[in-house]
């Protein structure tokens, strides 16, 4: 999409869109369809409650966003309000009480009356419906709802995030009831129809603790290449479109996985019952069969419905050891099954390279692996190692729903694809003109970028000390992949088609496309149903990509509180790091076990340090001293705050530590 610029006059100069706060008092307005926001400055915003639906009056109606220059506007009328209550720490006074949001974008405390309380006391977590959105110089009010425990209780923390990202935890009763006349095996008629391949060795590779296995694969080699399955559970099978479970499913629109828990899409019967692919069992599936050539290459395919009976259930750990050692492995558990394991190896080593070579990109992040203890308190996190057992499965699902995809394409059925636009090319320049600081380079021209581009970047960065800087402002330049009806490519893989298919237990658009796909294999799909996929299809894109988006931000929001929960018993304690960003306010440092805090320009005592754009540095007026990305340094952790989930340390400046400790002492 292009970048739309202000073609507009002052007699045309209002628009309309929804406020979004900040903590400092200011806001912006998103306005629908646009790439850009307009800035609102505190004393332009009249009120107006974060996520209103706003009218805003453009002061610099000329300007171009893009291009240096940043709309700016003043809210005029309220048109209505989309939060209608807030989670949030009450504060209990004589006669009243206050509510302090935990969502910093609100920025005012809730008034609420003593009456309305409903037995809070300080330092309660509540829930909050507002019954006034206040004004200039009046305060919110509103009344308890709920009280849903001290902020000192065991997973109160988490509940507060659940309540305030709206995620529906318990099933109704009509859910439940639903999901328990649902057989606990299948039945000979729900074999009608089905390829059987109950004789094929296939496995399921998760980690240690999954409970809902959606997806089984198996191998094989043929004469010109390759046969390659993946198995995929029918879940719409058990869950009929329309039926409560359905509508249930589709307002959830995904599982979430949350530090302490997972709230699941579907009830337990099901996702951990009859449609997980428990080894030893049979069960229903959708199978993708794919012939792979010796350059990777899916040359033909087969979709069908299926029965199946998984053999063995292998873990990453265990297929890792495997690959890591495949003469010792054959006299354990998984013996039998090493030659299997090593041609799956071999067989997604092609497909990934067939990937590269058309420029898909591959972020590599170091994601958190947080252990709780039985309160729900952290006792350990440390990055959660990405290892080639992992890939084998990324490349196998990946191949999976690009085939699926492109067969349905080509057939012109309505579906649901997964699309990832290309970036805007603004952003794109800005960020040639920032990695140029640091010898690298980008081509965009004025028809944009090419996937291979940020390939070659990402590649070039590998092992440098700005590698997690640089590919996480790489990424946060791109833009978010969603769910359409259109499928105009994936640009982060390089892909003309693709989908979700792999994983309709926790995702529902892969459920929703298992359902056109049975209907076009049973010829059932006639201008009728399409007419009504048409219809529904794009309610459906919508839904599931907003909640995937809720699930992220609540995901991320857990993650940032448990390791600011972490880091308060660790309190004065010393570590080394390595610099991860710098700002004009300082610059931030993330541990080995993957947490980040910032060092505060204010702590750096001595001399005044200026923040130096074009290099991304921090350095000294007088002394010259820099403090650049990728630097190891030594800090202590001086502060943490759970209310708004930061972590702070302070430079700790003795060099004498001992040689790879992670933890040093500094004192």
């Amino acid at each position: 999409m292009e970048n739309k610029t202000l073609e507009m006059g002052k007699e045309n100069r209002k628009l309309s869109g929804t406020f979004c706060g900040h903590a400092k008092g200011f806001g912006f307005v998103k306005v629908e369809g646009m790439d850009w926001d307009v800035f609102v400055s505190p004393e332009d915003v009249h009120g107006a409650f974060h996520g209103d639906f706003v009218e805003v009056i453009l002061k610099n109606p000329d300007s171009q966003p893009g291009e240096g220059q940043r709309p700016e506007g003043e809210i005029t009328q309220v048109f209505g309000h989309s939060i209608t209550y807030v989670v949030g720490t009450f504060q209990k006074s004589k006669n009243f009480g206050f509510v302090k949001p935990d969502n910093p974008r609100i920025t005012q405390d809730i008034f609420v009356p003593a009456e309305r309380a409903k037995g809070a006391v300080t330092g309660h977590k509540v829930v909050a419906e507002l019954t006034d959105y206040g004004r200039p110089g009046q305060k919110p009010e509103g009344k308890i709802t709920e009280i849903l425990g001290h902020v000192n209780d065991p997973g109160t923390d988490i509940l507060a995030l659940i309540r305030a990202y709206e995620l529906p935890m318990e099933f109704s009763q009509r859910v439940l009831n639903q999901a328990e006349r649902i057989p606990l095996a299948i039945c000979p008629a729900d074999m009608a129809g089905r390829r059987d391949l109950r004789d094929w060795t296939m496995v399921t590779i998760d980690g240690e603790d999954a409970k809902d296995l959606d997806d089984a694969v198996s191998i094989s080699r043929e004469k010109d290449g390759y046969l390659l399955g993946v198995h995929i559970a029918d879940v719409s099978n058990y869950v009929q479109e329309g039926s409560a479970l359905d509508r249930e499913a589709c307002t959830r629109g995904t599982s979430v996985y949350l530090a302490d828990r997972v709230i699941p899409m579907l009830p337990h019967r099901l996702s951990n019952g009859i449609c997980s692919l428990n080894a030893g069992e049979d069960r229903l599936a959708l199978s993708c069969l794919m012939k792979v050539d010796q350059r990777g290459r899916v040359t033909e395919h087969e979709i069908a419905e299926t029965v199946i009976r998984v053999d063995q259930r292998l873990s990453y750990t265990g297929v890792q050891q495997v690959l890591d050692g495949p003469q010792e492995a054959e006299k354990g558990e998984y013996g039998a099954l090493v030659k299997d394991i090593l041609l799956m190896e071999e067989v997604a080593e092609l497909l990934r390279r067939e990937r590269q070579k058309r420029g898909s990109l591959d972020f590599d992040f170091p994601e958190a692996k947080i252990l709780l203890d039985e309160q729900g308190v952290p006792v350990e996190i440390k990055p959660y190692e990405r290892t080639t057992a992992t890939r084998i499965i990324e490349d196998f699902m990946l191949a999976a729903n690009e085939t699926v995809a492109a067969d349905f394409y080509w057939q012109e059925q309505p579906f649901l694809y997964r699309t990832h636009e290309a970036p805007d090319l603004v952003q794109m320049q800005k960020l040639g003109v920032f990695i140029r600081n640091f010898g690298y380079s980008i081509h965009v021209n004025g028809e944009g970028i090419h996937p291979k581009e940020l390939q070659k970047l990402l590649n070039g960065i590998e092992g440098t000390p700005e590698e997690a800087m640089l590919s996480r402002m790489t990424l946060r330049s791109m833009r978010q992949a969603k769910y359409t009806t259109d499928c105009t490519g994936h640009f982060g893989l390089a892909a003309r088609h693709y989908c979700h298919f792999t994983s309709p237990i926790r995702r529902y658009p892969d459920l929703q496309i298992h359902r056109i796909i049975k209907d076009v294999l049973r010829g059932r799909m006639n201008q009728e149903k399409q007419l009504h996929y048409e219809k529904r299809l794009p309610e459906v894109a919508k839904q599931s990509s907003d909640t995937e988006r809720r699930a992220q931000e609540a995901e991320r929001e857990t993650e940032k509180l448990k390791k600011v929960q972490y880091m308060e018993e660790h309190l004065g304690e010393h570590y080394r790091g390595v610099i991860s960003g710098i700002t004009g306010y300082g610059f931030y440092v993330e541990l080995p076990n993957t947490v980040e805090g910032l060092v505060h320009v204010q702590t750096l005592e001595g001399e005044y340090y200026e923040y130096r754009e074009a290099t991304c540095e921090l350095v000294g007026r007088d002394s010259g001293r820099a403090f650049k990305l990728g630097q190891r340094v030594n800090v202590r952790v001086s502060h943490t705050d759970r209310m708004n989930r930061t972590i702070d340390f302070v430079l700790c400046e003795e060099e004498n530590y001992g040689q790879g400790d992670d933890k040093v002492d500094c004192q």
